[in-house]
């Protein structure tokens, strides 16, 4: 739910309150519901809201307590918000509204800095501290919810997306280079702190940053991941059994605390069937689904209706089926880059966007299967990467990379070209202590950082446009937690290649074979799959712009060899993404939202 910015002062200068009026304007869509404002000293906050939770005006944004000397900007649900309520009444505190935001207030004037590790849900939020003239931020354990900011000698600000923070005015534009080399090699994932301009940087996951109004500032990390085994040894069936109360925990919860509707993102594939089967367990009735469909091409289906079909029928669902004509595809694709806090090569990206428009207009709040993939090793390269030999890197970017070093030395402009920065990142994160296996390292690697700017990121940003608040039950913290203490023969099954074993075995009977069964699919998007057509030409006249030619982000020739040949083998990634169009979203992306919203840099 959300959108939240502000600005601290570090120069004894008061805020422009414009200024907060230009970060507000680029989140409305995630907060359509209200928008709210407030200054005091060195400091102003700026919220626009998604009503979820308290309906009410006193559930409204930013939310002030002048007895505690607190004020709050939160984005996201904390979804043990009663029990901490209730704990919080035992202290003391008394509260003014039901909703979860004053929980959080009351849990930081309570906790202090260890207020987040009581929170389960997905957060980011800033509470400033009158009394310490303080900012206080933190960001979920997973990277659910996005928290960005851009630090100078005069102030930090902060906000959901760096659109509003280039709105503001002020912040360096230029291309961080060693961001650049994360985004052409790890499928446009550039691991926090980082982003692809430098004059903005995110909150890592699992993370809190304070700063006070001197410009003193302090990172916390206050949540680790460990995928090693347990003290005391599981069978197999104690396993599944663990898992699926789990499951069944985080898909109640996450639809008990709201007070709106929520639906389920229903593709067809093993994960959102699962949602639905497990809610459906639990006795929940009338469950709200949606599925899109695209045209056919000759080389691929368009929808997996066939599949979603039937978990509507065994449990008669309240469906709704949306398919959208290809022509609508192109010409909405601008549009959704428009939407991306960074640059996204996942051509699934629009898909979502225009999904997100048609389920917006019935409900405010869905479930969606992200993270189940990388939390129980849904992906085909994960048993490769295991039967590998090498060094752990090695084994990692064989069959992950989406360029070598030298590719992408040939794929950018000289002033670009420097170390491997990709290898170097991905050794220290493999390398970090408390995982038992290769897969354990990976898995955590993937569930902590890569997912985070990948598919999550992907669909907080779709979802959020049309404000529509996704909530990813396969992310619950505590699931997560349990899914890595799981050897790998629990993921990957006894044969080393049966992707997601403990789920499939949860699912059998819940949700019909044939879904269980059915071979991995992704979202498909026969539109964007294939380069040729109406999609090349959008490509070539993006990259042969004059706008493109002028930053000279790339190399020429590089891009003269991929548009005279975008079919040839050796312009697809591993993972059968085509490095044409890695180049054009990285420049659309920027002309659209670094070029036309530049203020003041």
């Amino acid at each position: 739910m959300c959108g939240i910015c502000g600005e601290l002062r570090f120069d004894g200068q008061a805020p422009e309150l414009a200024r907060t009026g230009r970060m507000l304007n680029y989140l409305e869509r995630r907060g359509p519901d209200h928008e709210g404002s407030y200054s005091e000293g060195p400091v102003a906050l700026g919220h626009r809201r998604l009503s979820i939770i308290d309906l009410s005006e006193r559930g409204n944004q930013p939310m002030v307590d002048t007895a505690l000397g607190l004020a709050i900007v939160f984005n996201g649900t904390i979804y043990n918000y009663p029990q901490l309520r209730e704990e919080l009444k035992g202290l003391g505190h008394t509260f003014a509204s039901d909703g979860d935001t004053e929980v959080i207030l009351k849990a930081y004037a309570a906790w202090g800095d260890q207020c987040v590790e009581r929170l389960t849900g997905m957060f980011a939020f800033a509470v400033w501290d009158m009394h310490n003239q303080r900012l206080f931020l933190a960001r979920d354990r997973l990277g659910i919810k996005p928290l960005y900011y851009s630090q100078s000698e005069s102030g930090f600000l902060f906000a959901s997306n760096i659109q509003a923070l280039l709105a503001a005015g002020g912040v360096d534009t230029s291309i961080d280079p060693v961001a650049l080399h994360h985004q052409f090699t790890l499928h446009a994932v550039i691991p926090a702190p980082r982003t692809i301009l430098n004059g903005v940087r995110k909150l890592q996951p699992g993370h809190s940053l304070s700063i006070d109004s001197h410009g003193q500032s302090h990172l916390r990390r206050y949540w680790q991941l460990y995928a090693s085994r347990p003290a005391e040894p599981r069978t197999e069936g104690e396993w599944i059994e663990a898992v699926h109360e789990a499951l069944k925990k985080s898909v109640k919860r996450r639809l008990e605390i709201a007070d709106v509707p929520v639906g389920v993102l229903l593709s067809g594939g093993l994960d959102s069937s699962l949602l639905v089967g497990l809610l459906a367990e639990q006795g929940v009735e009338n469950i709200l689904t949606f599925s899109i469909g695209f045209e056919d091409q000759p080389e691929e289906q368009g929808s997996e209706f066939e599949y979603s079909d039937q978990v509507v029928a065994m449990y008669n669902t309240r469906h709704h089926k949306y398919h959208i004509p290809n022509d609508q595809v192109l010409k909405r694709l601008p549009e959704a880059v428009s939407q991306m806090a960074e640059p996204m090569v996942g051509q699934d990206a629009v898909a979502f966007y225009l999904l997100s428009e048609r389920v917006s207009q019935e409900v405010k709040v869905v479930q969606s299967g992200q993270g189940a993939d990388e939390v129980f090793a849904g992906y085909f390269w994960y048993p490769l990467m295991a039967a590998e030999r090498g060094s752990d890197l090695q084994r990692f970017a064989r069959h992950y990379f989406d360029r070598s070093h030298e590719e992408f030395l040939e794929t950018v402009s000289e002033q670009y070209r420097g170390e491997d920065h990709t290898s170097a990142l991905i050794s220290e994160l493999l390398a970090q202590p408390g995982a038992d296996e290769y897969l354990d390292k990976v898995l955590r690697m993937d569930t902590t950082t890569l997912i985070v700017d990948d598919p999550v990121k992907r669909v907080d940003n779709m979802t959020m446009a049309w404000g529509l608040e996704a909530r990813v039950p396969f992310l619950d913290h505590e699931l997560v937690e349990l899914a890595m203490a799981m050897p790998p023969e629990m993921k990957l099954g006894p044969d080393g290649n049966d992707h997601k074993y403990v789920l499939k075995k949860i699912a059998r009977g819940l949700i019909p074979d044939a879904v269980i069964d059915r071979p991995k699919g992704y979202f498909p998007m026969p539109a964007l799959k294939y380069v040729r057509g109406e999609f090349l030409a959008f490509m070539r006249e993006i990259l042969d712009s004059e706008a493109c030619r002028a930053r000279g982000l790339f190399n020429r020739a590089y891009v003269d060899k991929l548009l005279a040949d975008p079919d040839n083998e050796a312009h697809f990634t591993k993972l059968r993404g085509s490095k044409l169009w890695h180049l054009a979203l990285l420049e659309l992306w920027l002309q659209r939202n670094v070029d036309n919203l530049r203020v003041g840099a």
